[in-house]
């Protein structure tokens, strides 16, 4: 049964499994199991004394395989729900034994057509044996060629030998032939030999001490389906019963919130008095004891992960919204080129922050132009360019309402749908004296009159990725000289990232040109490798005489020494908005707005990952480049290896005016 209930939660991350030893008796083993309340196990599937040559070379292709039980013994939903195939752990496909090498390669096979031959949904794959698994990765690839839906999952433990660590023991253990020893750089080589396959994943095991926070953070971007909890991991609380470091408690946190399972393995290390219950007589491996009555031994370790899981916040409702966006590549608007549709103003309209934000910065400007003694007598004249379907409108006249001081609004709006809604909207409210709708897109609009505040909400998630500088740059000829922009400025940011999601869900297009796109999305499955640096800064108005949107920006970022290796496969990018004074706008992690939804970060991926060794850095280029008809962005890296530069010339992917 599930862990628990969490508000919002539905993700796998709420079915815990068990690892068990291989027995015959699989239904008696499941059922055992289920009952003390695992939802799934993660077992053998043939009998580990199998060895294809001890059955004689001539007859190895029609011997009989020694499994656990028939295909028949259980139905198709009990073997796709419920099992998690195990393949022997005795396998070593890189061994200079040669009748061991033949024999692993022979077992691997055979076992995993038999988990796909009962629709089995992941099978456990055991770790690399050393550091060289060039066979063992092409095997694995052989069969990942061939396989529909099953996952494999290449059991990794979780372990960084860390050069300051005091326990010297453990240092000592984790070093291998002088070397730093990182489990993740046997992760790497794996899935770079296999090209990163969407159906290789990985089964961490949680040993009892771990690696820095920051090497931690590594595996949130890799494809992580299980974390293997050993129950010598665990400590012991006062009344004798099982529970984790706070380090592990907030790892298993982590685990929980990007889905990923939580298996028990190994004997129980703690001695808990046995309480007679309905469960079914279940060792430490599944195994009956027969005409005693005993709960299940790994139950209070199950208890305790439930415990974990039930104990977590609800999902807040913003986050309940996301929830379908997460890692899910979208383009960005073109809202020069493109009319925006009714659906989508509306999401946006629901961003009230974003609007009191707004409201909260023209109320500051209203007050600063407009003495108390003025306010009954003096109107200002405010422009909205990019009016919509009047929400901006809406927080001018609040703002207006607040402050006491007088407005003459005008609404400039491009899309003649929106306009309809925009004079609807005025009409409704009664705001027909003080509001004058402007159909025209704001670059080609005479004014009447200067403005005294232009307001506009052109930003994009990499803030002038939707031509804001542009647009604005195009309707400052309109404001007084001392007049106001809201927003006054706005600054975009990058940071390196681990993202094997989104990178193969971009390299699943096989083109070009989808690698050179720069995407919005929800970033949830990455690991952001090292603190945001600002890129490009524009600032409104900008009167001077030899003015350029045209950008170029040179980033070197430090990965943390404590991180070890990772992977780059890209930039997220965000930003940040002055509006007035200190009222700002934005997604840039550090100093985000608080529940605000408008925008997500963009992703701007890189065509071959760039592998970052331990305490080394990367070198970045961006530019921004206009020509007649478009906008576009250009990036590479250069350092610790230079990558092609994307997008030349705006080839793939641009902006149109």
């Amino acid at each position: 049964m599930p862990l628990g209930q969490r508000a919002g939660d539905k993700s796998d991350s709420r079915y815990c499994g068990v690892e068990t030893e291989f027995d015959y008796d699989m239904p008696h083993v499941l059922t055992g199991n289920l009952s003390a309340g695992f939802d799934f196990i993660v077992a053998p599937l043939v009998d580990p004394s199998y060895r294809p040559t001890s059955v004689g070379i001539d007859s190895r292709e029609t011997s009989l395989l020694p499994v656990a039980a028939s295909d028949l013994i259980l139905s198709p939903s009990q073997w796709s729900s419920h099992i998690v195939g195990k393949v022997s752990s005795w396998i070593d496909l890189d061994s200079e034994d040669e009748l061991l090498r033949l024999d692993s390669e022979i077992t691997l096979k055979q076992e995993i057509a038999w988990a796909s031959h009962m629709s089995l949904q992941a099978c456990l794959l055991p770790p690399p044996k050393n550091s060289c698994c060039g066979n063992y990765a092409r095997c694995v690839n052989q069969i990942l060629q061939g396989t529909n839906n099953m996952q494999l999952w290449l059991r990794i433990p979780l372990e960084k030998s860390e050069p300051m660590d005091d326990d010297s023991v453990n240092a000592d253990y984790n070093n291998l032939n002088g070397k730093m020893f990182d489990s993740w750089e046997s992760w790497n080589s794996f899935r770079l030999l296999c090209e990163h396959h969407t159906q290789l994943c990985v089964a961490l095991e949680i040993l009892s001490s771990l690696p820095s926070v920051s090497s931690l953070g590594r595996w949130f971007g890799e494809p992580v389906r299980a974390a293997i909890l050993q129950t010598n991991s665990f400590l012991t609380n006062a009344r004798g019963y099982p529970c984790l470091s706070k380090r592990h408690q907030k790892l298993i946190s982590g685990f929980f919130n990007h889905s990923i399972q939580i298996v028990i393995s190994g004997t129980s290390l703690h001695n808990v008095s046995p309480e007679v219950s309905g469960d079914l007589i279940m060792g430490d491996n599944g195994n009956n004891f027969e005409g005693v009555t005993v709960r299940h031994a790994l139950k209070p370790y199950l208890d305790y992960v439930a415990y974990l899981y039930q104990r977590m916040d609800p999902l807040p409702e913003q986050e309940r919204f996301e929830l379908g966006y997460r890692d899910f590549l979208q383009s960005p608007l073109q809202p020069l080129m493109d009319n925006l549709e009714a659906q989508t103003y509306e999401t946006f309209e629901k961003d009230t922050v974003k609007y009191s934000q707004y409201q909260k910065a023209i109320s500051k400007a209203l007050l600063d132009m407009v003495p108390d003694e003025q306010a009954s007598t003096t109107v200002k004249v405010l422009m909205v360019v990019g009016a919509g379907r009047g929400p901006l409108v809406r927080a001018s006249l609040q703002a207006a309402e607040e402050t006491g001081r007088k407005l003459k609004v005008y609404a400039v709006e491009k899309n003649p749908n929106a306009v309809i809604t925009l004079h609807s909207l005025i009409k409704l409210e009664g705001w027909e004296s003080f509001v004058t709708i402007i159909s025209s897109d704001m670059r080609c609009w005479h004014a009447p009159e200067k403005a005294d505040i232009l307001v506009s909400e052109l930003l994009g998630s990499f803030g002038d990725n939707e031509l804001s500088p542009e647009c604005l740059d195009g309707a400052q000829r309109f404001l007084k000289p001392d007049g106001i922009s809201i927003p006054s400025s706005y600054t975009s940011f990058i940071q390196p990232i681990t993202a094997s999601k989104l990178y193969n869900d971009v390299k699943s297009h096989k083109d070009l040109a989808h690698f050179e796109t720069a995407y919005v999305v929800k970033l949830h499955r990455v690991a952001r490798l090292a603190p945001c640096q600002p890129v490009f800064t524009f600032a409104h108005p900008n009167f001077s005489s030899t003015k350029s949107n045209q950008r170029y920006k040179k980033l070197r970022f430090e990965i943390p020494s404590d991180t070890g290796s990772a992977l780059v496969h890209g930039f997220a990018g965000y930003f940040d908005a002055t509006l007035y004074k200190d009222v700002h706008l934005g997604i840039e992690p550090l100093i985000a707005t608080p529940n605000m939804f408008s925008w997500f970060p963009i992703f701007f991926p890189l065509r071959k990952p760039i592998c970052v060794s331990t305490a080394s850095s990367i070198e970045v280029h961006f530019w921004r480049c206009c020509g007649a008809t478009k906008v576009w962005y250009e990036w590479c890296v250069t350092s610790p290896s230079p990558s092609a530069i994307h997008n030349p010339n705006g080839r793939s992917y641009w902006v149109g005016l």
